[in-house]
């Protein structure tokens, strides 16, 4: 073994041979992988094989679309079979709700480039005559799909590799690495040490236990998956003895399976419910090719329905039943990119189908290492998007449950319940009383929207449709006893109540806890230079002044955002995104001066927020503090330390709605004590609490972005409409030179507005297609109803040309184009008015 490599994969399944592939066609030729066992004798081995692109995630579907194609583009490279069998993808609907799931894909598969076409129940018959198509009422089907043998390409990707110069050791087990004193880092093998650059976690069910060399809690757990595959049946063999295609794999998603043929025969691969996690300590160091008793009964709903549809596969005998572990996430996307607060060390793990996407993230990993910044935005899979909160209890429990979700309907506004609550802010007991229904992001309880006292969902609008084993379109009962919410890809029994309080807020005056924004705060004698060559926007100046600042990437696309206040002289206290706060944090810690003239301190867990907002919220205020709130005194982007009652605290007057208000920032041991006293000051002047979803329709009727919608590494920040909050002649700062390319050299996108025409009850939700005379110029980032203007609305990135206000285009949502027209930024309230109020 060589002493020295530039980046040292661990890992020899697909995902780790796809990473050193890549990292070699990128110039890394001096890579290693090692590998403790045989190449594919993890998961890899016993995997299906199947190429599924159905993916209602932009990125991941990116991921998998050039998976798919590359493994073509990899057989002609080095001449070896990788045994890809393009057989199709077959996907049955048995329910309404079904059809606009694969509607809304259907919109997201054309903006990636990915064909797909539906099938009526005779033509899905003529395709697969051996299914029975009753009860059925369509199907999508993936021409370019199928399945591929995991072992023929897994060889393929090391053969790729070695010709590139990459290396491969196989039968040596890594058994320590340590970061050295030169920033590089060591592994220590039982075949001896290499020192290297870089290092990629690409272990499997493993992950855990490779993470823990190095200090990290890898939230990746194994579950158990089982797939049977039968003996040879009659008529499939007659079909392949008259030459006739091989049938595509069928999946009957309303029913959790999949099915394709093999040898002449059946594979039946259900996701049940019940099934369990293992190697929650990772497997024994010797396992190899290992499996786990088979557990039929658990797969009897699954396979009786199986039965009905496919009548053969009742009608042979089971030659095998694979039981294997299948490496799971709590939200059952793979962890790819950057480990937190290690520098070098890469994750390219979690992979629960990881044939699919071992191309894809090999790919990307490799372009986020060698050149800095991946070239698809990854943030759905970036390992930082879980925090310390992900403990060994709650990944057990969510991703069993991430598991038997795999086929459920991804509703766009779907909360899952297993874990919950986890962490709360001091007001959620209060906000439950006043009807609060909740969601969650980054393990924090937020309220979504607020239900009337006694409301419950109708019976007759539950578990609506065909007699099928995923009906549920709801969650369970919450602490009233009653199902409150009822999930759609229309509009939902929760959108007249999100117009009320809409409604309430416009008028009067809300209350929105918004404690899980991640906060931090940075100090030090250099601390606003730092920050100063690392916005885009200029750092005020006056103390008080609040600035939106964006950090971008080396070309120019969109990192992160932070609303920045600098609430004493030299301490900048800077809010973001509570989805993003390991992300927003672990790149500002690794971007940190060496001479330690700042330092960066997260502080969201000590410090709660409540967003009062509307034209009565200085009057509500008013009672409680003796500051001065006039506009005089008080302007708007600005910030000031008051007392609100005895509660001191930093008020910022900025929201995320577009009215009169503040963000009341304190300490979060107080924070019921302000509830209350907001609450009771306000009852005069009509306060009541507002969620989540209205915030999102307020602020959509004002065209505020958001990562990673219409801010992302994909588009440049001038792309994105940020002009007011980039300014190139303020000196140097990252992706400086990008911005000027973009703006000398013209926009690839444009940032625009729509107002929608003829909507009935499906508003847009992001990523829907917009085209121009029947050609696709853009896609939409963001959508929904805009109550104030009384209009369905859309963020989209529109081609320039087709951006210019009144522009008439048209929109597909859930298979449907409606019209729609390029309307001015900030329908309502375009010049600010009343947030100046």
């Amino acid at each position: 073994m060589q002493s020295f490599a530039r980046a040292v994969v661990i890992g020899g399944g697909v995902v780790g041979v796809s990473t050193l592939y890549h990292l070699a066609r990128k110039g890394w030729t001096d890579s290693v992988l090692i590998e403790r066992k045989e190449l594919t004798s993890g998961s890899t081995w016993h995997a299906a094989g199947l190429l599924p692109l159905f993916n209602l995630s932009y990125s991941v579907g990116q991921l998998h679309k050039y998976s798919v194609r590359f493994y073509k583009e990899l057989q002609a490279e080095t001449g070896m079979n990788v045994g890809f069998s393009n057989v199709t993808n077959i996907r049955l609907a048995r329910t309404k709700d079904r059809m606009d799931e694969y509607r809304y894909y259907a919109g997201i598969a054309e903006t990636i480039g990915v064909p797909v076409r539906f099938l009526t129940p005779e033509e899905l018959k003529e395709v697969w005559p051996l299914c029975e198509t009753d009860g059925v009422l369509g199907a999508l089907q993936h021409p370019e799909d199928g399945y591929i043998q995991p072992a023929d390409l897994t060889q393929a990707l090391a053969k790729g590799a070695r010709d590139r110069g990459a290396k491969i050791h196989r039968n040596t087990v890594v058994t320590a690495i340590e970061k050295l004193s030169s920033g590089n880092w060591k592994v220590v093998t039982d075949a001896g040490e290499i020192e290297c650059e870089h290092i990629v976690s690409a272990t499997g069910n493993f992950a855990r236990r490779t993470g823990a060399m190095v200090g990290l809690d890898v939230p990746v757990i194994p579950v158990e998956h089982q797939y049977i595959v039968t003996e040879p049946h009659p008529a499939i063999m007659e079909r392949r003895r008259q030459g006739l295609p091989e049938m595509g794999v069928l999946r009957e998603s309303d029913s959790a399976w999949y099915m394709r043929e093999e040898a002449g025969g059946l594979i039946l691969g259900p996701y049940e419910k019940g099934a369990p996690v293992c190697y929650v300590d990772g497997p024994d160091p010797n396992s190899e090719y290992e499996l786990f008793q088979e557990d039929l009964e658990r797969l009897m709903p699954h396979i009786e329905t199986a039965i009905a549809r496919v009548p053969a596969f009742g009608e042979v005998g089971i030659k095998k039943v694979y039981n294997g572990a299948i490496a799971y996430t709590p939200d059952g996307s793979p962890i790819v990119g950057p480990a937190l607060g290690l520098e070098n060390f890469w994750l390219n793990e979690g992979h629960s189908f990881g044939i699919t996407a071992a191309g894809g993230a090999g790919w990307q990993l490799a372009e986020w290492m060698v050149d800095g910044a991946p070239t698809v935005d990854m943030v759905g899979v970036d390992p930082r998007r879980f925090g310390p909160y992900a403990s060994e209890g709650w990944l057990k429990v969510k991703n069993e449950e991430a598991y038997a979700n795999v086929f459920t309907m991804h509703y766009p506004d779907e909360e899952r319940v297993a874990g919950r609550p986890l962490k709360t802010s001091p007001s959620y007991e209060r906000q439950k009383q006043l009807g609060g229904v909740f969601g969650s992001v980054y393990g924090w309880e937020r309220a979504n929207w607020f239900a009337p006292e006694g409301y419950e969902v109708p019976a007759a609008e539950l578990d609506v449709g065909a007699d099928v084993l995923l009906a549920e379109n709801h969650p369970p009962a919450d602490h009233t006893g009653r199902i409150r919410e009822r999930w759609s890809f229309r509009r939902s029994n929760y959108f007249p109540h999100v117009g009320a309080e809409v409604k309430n807020v416009t008028e009067n005056v809300g209350l929105l806890d918004m404690t899980p924004f991640a906060k931090a705060l940075v100090t030090g004698p250099g601390a606003r230079a730092w920050l100063d060559g690392l916005f885009a926007n200029r750092i005020p100046k006056k103390r008080g002044r609040i600035a939106l600042c964006h950090l971008l990437t080396e070309t120019g696309g969109v990192k992160a955002e932070f609303t920045l206040y600098e609430r004493r002289d030299g301490e900048f206290y800077l809010v973001s995104g509570g989805a993003l706060e390991s992300i927003d944090h672990d790149t500002m810690r690794r971007l940190l001066p060496k001479d330690d003239s700042v330092s960066f301190k997260t502080i969201t867990q000590s410090t709660g927020v409540l967003v009062l907002a509307g034209p009565k919220s200085r009057d509500v205020l008013k009672v409680l503090t003796r500051s001065d709130l006039s506009n005089a005194a008080f302007p708007w982007l600005t910030g000031q330390r008051i007392s609100v009652g005895p509660v001191g605290l930093d008020a910022l007057r900025v929201n995320f709605v577009g009215e009169l208000g503040w963000e009341l920032h304190h300490p979060i041991e107080m924070q019921n004590t302000l509830y209350d006293l907001l609450m009771e000051a306000g009852a005069e002047f009509g306060i009541k609490p507002f969620g989540i979803r209205a915030m999102g329709a307020m602020a959509l009727e004002k065209s505020y972005r958001q990562i990673p919608r219409e801010l992302s590494i994909e588009y440049n920040a001038l792309e994105s409409g940020l002009e007011r909050f980039v300014h190139p002649d303020k000196g140097a700062f990252i992706g400086r030179d990008a911005v000027v390319a973009c703006r000398d050299e013209g926009y690839r996108w444009k940032f625009a507005t729509l107002e929608l025409h003829g909507i009935e009850d499906a508003d847009a939700r992001g990523s829907e297609p917009i085209h121009k005379d029947g050609v696709l110029v853009g896609r939409a980032t963001n959508g929904g109803y805009g109550w104030r203007v009384g209009k369905s609305l859309a963020l989209a990135m529109l081609k320039p040309e087709f951006a210019a206000e009144g522009t008439g285009l048209d929109i597909t949502i859930l298979g449907k184009a409606y019209k729609a027209t390029v309307i001015g930024e900030s329908p309502f309230d375009p010049e600010n008015h009343v947030l100046r109020a």
